[in-house]
């Protein structure tokens, strides 16, 4: 993975400090166009990874990349799944078959009905979760994906219900079909590592807040630092900056300073802004772990 990745809460009016500003945030990003601009910036300063929502303004972004092949040769999505409301909003629109229609694979309709169907008449849950899987990724055809992100808000509720076995149904099913690695969001980082090793899920990508302060770290400050030193995986750091609450140079030299940290993933808004991030971690992120 890229030590730098781009992510998408500004596109889309999230930001856990201020209401204000995230209101500020949807209204300016409301014209697709208006994404790309950032997102361009974002690649031209050397940030080609873009870890994004399944929201169906991506789609338009997706479509804007496939007809630029040579613009954006190495730019890589990274989608997160699943995008609750996406699926709420279709079915208001469409009703429950054409909503069906909209995000059935493009293996056919038939096909994928069947898939779905018989793995509800048999309570099949791997089939299910395979065709949701691939009804996700269908905007992201003929594009670079090679992490494949399970949200944060179906990896905490998996736990608190202990289905374990879905984030083994998950895993093999994007490197079998997307020969993709799998990678999980969550709020609870010791948590999901205790449970992610008990399935022997090795080495895995996890994606949890990692800041100075503490901010949305569950299971503890502490837990989270000792995952770092002494378990195997790949930790992606988000919300280092804790929402604007810790100024950039302290955040970032803090998260460059700990063990086991692969990538960060950040959102912005301004050229400037990006640029700012990319040469913070250049001089904070020792050249060790760059190599590594």
């Amino acid at each position: 993975m890229d030590r730098l990745l781009f992510g998408d809460n500004q596109f889309f009016g999230v930001n856990h400090m201020s209401e204000e500003k995230a209101r500020a945030q949807a209204m300016r990003f409301q014209d697709t166009g208006a994404i790309i601009e950032v997102l361009d910036h974002a690649y031209d300063e050397g940030v080609q990874s873009f870890m994004c929502t399944t929201h169906d303004r991506i789609a338009e972004v997706c479509d804007h990349m496939r007809a630029n092949p040579e613009r954006y040769r190495d730019f890589k999505f990274m989608p997160c799944m699943p995008y609750a409301h996406k699926y709420a909003n279709a079915v208001t629109e469409d009703g429950m078959l054409g909503a069906l229609k909209r995000f059935m694979p493009d293996e056919g309709l038939f096909n994928a009905a069947l898939r779905g169907g018989m793995s509800l008449a048999t309570k099949d849950i791997e089939g299910i979760t395979t065709l949701l899987i691939d009804a996700e990724m269908k905007m992201f055809a003929g594009l670079q994906t090679p992490v494949i992100f399970l949200q944060n808000v179906v990896v905490d509720l998996l736990l608190g219900l202990g289905f374990k076995d879905a984030f083994r149904i998950f895993a093999e099913h994007v490197r079998k079909r997307y020969n993709a690695e799998p990678g999980f969001i969550t709020m609870n980082l010791p948590k999901l590592l205790d449970v992610l090793d008990e399935l022997g899920i090795e080495n895995p990508i996890v994606c949890a807040n990692i800041n100075k302060i503490g901010f949305r770290m569950s299971g503890g400050f502490e837990a989270y630092q000792a995952a770092l030193r002494d378990r195997k995986f790949r930790a992606i750091a988000m919300s280092v900056f804790a929402s604007g609450a810790i100024a950039p140079k302290e955040a970032i030299e803090w998260v460059c300073d700990q063990p086991n940290i692969e990538s960060i993933v950040f959102g912005a808004s301004s050229r400037g802004n990006i640029r700012n991030t990319r040469e913070l971690v250049e001089r904070h992120w020792p050249d060790t772990k760059a190599a590594a």
